[in-house]
């Protein structure tokens, strides 16, 4: 078969590969509906270090092949979602709160590591039944393929930053990501949302999904802006984009008894630091959470549902569109060179 993914380091290009294997467990599909992110770019980048041949993708809509003899709730032929993140539900660790490190810090997340991606003619899905999820009707696959990584994490990062009724919540980084952080922060019932972010398109998606305020660096320091509007801090900062000093500025953007979550990626090679003074020299009482997308059919249904019922329009999130499997490397290339008018692109494969 024929995958897009990462040569080596700085190298990207088409590799050809065996099918996949079908466990007993598991399920082989077929895309139709793929979207790359930013992790892949990352991951290209040798930001989760050396690869060589690794088929990249992790968003993805597509149709059952084939399924091992002990699945039950699928065929060939199905459409199904297919969370970002699919774990090992064998596995001791994802019965805690968290599922998304069943062997491992973040081995729940298969794609780009354990396993080859998406981004290819054939895929496959471990333990199929508590992974995959069958596309809900009035759901469009579009729509859809906004929630297994998108929307899912967006929507962790609120969950982690314990946004309640009338909180003031402050989300850096507006990009894909942190625009479902306003809407899921919405959602949780924020009172006041103050998006730091300078991109017209993405401003415009903020306003639409409930942000209340706009910061912008270019008007002067954002920390100082945020304590300004907010008489001293926000009840809750999520990350979901910028750079090491991001962490710095969610902390010190954070009251007393505040929350911080990250669902940022930061580079293998950044240090996190910060002045003692900015978290009260340990008696802020502010809690610092950063926490991988959980994963698997039970979550897929919930963010699905907040589709369904006409609680989000993921499809805000999209701005451009590919039709043709070929395509998949123009998108890929896009999403790395991020220009000024793209949120995220997607690619329909049929």
């Amino acid at each position: 078969m024929k995958g897009f993914g990462m040569l080596s380091i700085d190298h990207v290009g088409w590799i050809e590969k065996e099918r996949p294997a079908c466990g007993e467990l598991d399920a082989i599909i077929h895309p139709i509906v793929l979207a790359p992110c930013s992790s892949d770019t990352h991951v290209s980048h040798g930001g989760s270090g050396e690869h060589t041949n690794l088929i990249l993708g992790h968003e993805a809509v597509g149709t059952v092949v084939e399924v091992g003899k002990l699945v039950k709730k699928f065929k060939p032929g199905d459409t199904v979602v297919v969370p970002c993140t699919t774990p090992n539900w064998l596995t001791e660790n994802v019965q805690g709160e968290y599922n998304a490190h069943d062997e491992g810090l973040m081995e729940s997340f298969k794609f780009l590591g354990s396993k080859d991606g998406t981004f290819a003619e054939y895929f496959h899905v471990n333990q199929a039944d508590a992974n995959l999820v069958l596309l809900p009707e009035g759901v469009s696959p579009e729509a859809a393929v906004m929630t297994t990584d998108m929307m899912s994490t967006g929507f962790h990062g609120v969950e982690n930053a314990n946004v309640a009724f009338g909180d003031t919540v402050v989300v850096i980084g507006i990009g894909p990501v942190g625009l479902m952080a306003v809407a899921g922060s919405k959602c949780h019932g924020a009172g006041r949302i103050i998006a730091i972010g300078t991109r017209p398109n993405c401003v415009k998606v903020a306003k639409e999904y409930g942000a209340t305020d706009i910061v912008s660096y270019k008007n002067g320091d954002t920390v100082e802006q945020v304590l300004d509007m907010t008489d001293g801090g926000a009840d809750c900062v999520i990350i979901a984009g910028g750079n090491a000093n991001s962490f710095n500025q969610a902390v010190d953007m954070t009251k007393p008894g505040g929350y911080i979550s990250n669902i940022n990626f930061f580079d293998i090679k950044d240090n996190l630091s910060m002045p003692a003074y900015s978290w009260g020299l340990g008696m802020s009482n502010k809690t610092i959470r950063g926490g991988f997308s959980p994963g698997g059919a039970r979550r897929m249904h919930k963010m699905l549902d907040m589709v369904k019922y006409g609680r989000v329009d993921t499809t805000k999130l999209i701005t451009h569109r590919f039709h043709g499997f070929e395509k998949i490397e123009d998108a890929f290339h896009m999403m790395d060179q991020k220009p000024a008018d793209l949120i995220k692109p997607v690619i329909f494969v049929d």
